[in-house]
């Protein structure tokens, strides 16, 4: 039998797992339906929404520049061989 704090946490655990899967638009419609309601009477998810909208809108406003797969892969063989250097 599942105590009553195990079951809180489950709901808080599936309700911060919609939250994600909202913030990248993969939560079904009846989803956010039962995030909505968990939020109207769950402080802790309530934080963890809002902190989670917070940094969703600071990365996508950010000017962050993104490496090319091409410089990637010139880091990468670098290091590789850096390590390999250090090995020896």
């Amino acid at each position: 039998m599942m105590s009553k704090e195990n079951s809180i946490r489950k709901a808080c655990e599936k309700a911060n797992h919609v939250c994600d899967k909202t913030q990248y638009k993969e939560a079904s419609l009846i989803e956010k339906i039962k995030l909505t309601i968990h939020l109207l009477y769950c402080r802790a998810c309530r934080k963890y929404t809002n902190n989670n909208q917070k940094l969703t809108k600071i990365v996508k406003d950010s000017r962050i520049e993104c490496m090319s797969t091409k410089e990637k892969e010139a880091l990468n063989e670098s290091l590789t061989e850096a390590i390999k250097e250090h090995q020896d």
